[in-house]
This record gives structure tokens, C-alpha cells and sequence, in this order.
């Protein structure tokens, strides 16, 4: 049986100490297999984003075992955190955190320029597929602040993709967007998740969107309350 894309078992994440101490997370259970395509939902305050923070190996747990890919991540220094977030795992969030001044495709290349340490024409070459690949082929070349929300959510989509990861987080990925481009932004994840066999896992406030995905899992109060498969829209 391969393993999982992502595997938590008695995750707990506390911040502060002794009497101060206050733990957000409580033995967090949750396995997540290549190709699933589920949604995190929960209230605001509900450990929805220190959750999405320890799985994107942005932060440590407090206690338990989390693996990524069938590799363990509790005996990794920083060093060995980045190497297997950068080779595993994309990241799409809400605020699309592009550079404004940088062309689309130097956008989408920058996760790629900083795995390998300069610039080659097979780097840019993948860029622009994939800018190809979410409609964006003729822009480019555009400075990211010269486009509209929905195109930049698009090439925040291709710069998760650069580095072809197992698994990409996607942190209220379409809460800026109006209604159309959040259909279609969700539309494109749901493609290259179809397509590609790329897992996500999606935090979602929207219901309508949560929906669509075949898998619910939902957090309160730090604790999964509910985590079941789901028939999409």
C-alpha cells in the first residue's frame, strides 16, 4: 500500500508556557492520499490556519508524528524542513503574495530559480507552460500589478505547480475574488487535481465551494469534529 501524501496522528500544537500555556491544537488524527481533493472548513478561530501552518512545514507541532510523502518530519532540522516542503508541497493563499514588479512567468519561475540557484532556459520553459496551462500564455510578460485579481490568483496557481509537488495548500484561495473568477480559479484547481493527481487540501469559508470538493473535513475548537467523503455539486 503507498503511503499517503500526508499523514498527522496526535497532532497538538501549544504556544506559551506554564500557566500562560495554551494549547490550539488537540491530537489532530488525519491522513490525506494522493490524488484526494478535500476542504477544511471550520469557524474562525478553530485552528484552521496553525493546522495549514505545521502541515506546509511552516511551523513545528508541540507533539505527535507528521509525515509527508512517507517521510517523517520530527527529526528534520530547518534545513531538511525546506528541502522537503520545496519538493513536496505548493502553496496557493488568498493573498496571492506575488512580486509586483516581476513578470508573470519570473513569478511563476521563482520557486524553481531557488531550488537551483540561477536561471536556465529549461526554468522559463516551465514557466511558460504553465502559464499556458491557466489561460495566462499572452500576459506573461505583464508585471504581476498589472493584473486583474483572478489573473493573479491564476499565476499564483502556476508558481505552486513549478516545482510539480504532491500536494498543494491552498489557503482560502479564491476569498478575494468575486463570484465568476472564484469559479473559475476553483475550476482550475479541480482540472489539474483531475489531470495531474496533485492532492489539495483547501480551507474554505464558502460552503458552496466546500461542496464541490470529495471530502469535507471539518475543525472546532482544534478538534476534527467531522471528516467524511462527499458527493460534489
Amino acid at each position: 500500500m503507498a503511503d499517503p501524501v500526508l499523514r498527522l496522528a496526535g497532532i497538538r500544537k501549544t504556544y506559551g508556557r506554564g500557566e500562560t500555556a495554551s494549547e490550539v491544537l488537540h491530537g489532530i488524527d488525519l491522513r490525506l492520499a494522493a490524488g484526494e481533493f478535500a476542504a477544511l472548513i471550520g469557524p474562525s478561530g478553530s485552528g484552521k490556519s496553525t493546522l495549514l501552518n505545521l502541515i506546509g512545514l511552516l511551523d513545528r507541532p508541540s507533539a505527535g508524528q507528521l509525515s509527508i510523502g512517507g517521510e517523517a518530519t520530527d527529526g528534520l532540522d530547518d534545513a531538511g524542513l525546506t528541502r522537503l516542503r520545496g519538493r513536496h508541497i505548493g502553496f496557493v493563499f488568498q493573498h496571492h503574495h506575488l512580486i509586483p514588479a516581476f513578470s508573470a512567468r519570473e513569478n511563476v519561475a521563482m520557486p524553481l530559480l531557488v531550488a537551483r540557484g540561477r536561471p536556465d532556459a529549461a526554468m522559463f520553459a516551465r514557466a511558460d507552460a504553465l502559464l499556458d496551462r491557466v489561460g495566462l500564455a499572452e500576459r506573461r510578460h505583464h508585471p504581476a500589478d498589472r493584473l486583474s485579481g483572478g489573473q493573479q490568483q491564476r499565476v499564483a496557481i502556476a508558481r505552486a505547480l513549478a516545482m510539480q509537488p504532491a500536494l498543494v495548500l491552498a489557503d482560502e484561495p479564491t476569498g478575494n475574488l468575486d463570484t465568476h473568477s472564484a469559479d473559475a480559479v476553483f475550476g482550475l484547481l479541480r482540472e489539474v487535481n483531475r489531470e495531474a493527481g496533485t492532492s489539495f487540501l483547501i480551507v474554505t469559508h464558502d460552503p458552496r465551494l466546500a461542496r464541490r470538493c470529495d471530502r469535507i473535513v471539518e475543525l472546532v475548537d482544534g478538534r476534527i469534529v467531522a471528516d467524511a467523503p462527499n458527493r460534489p455539486d
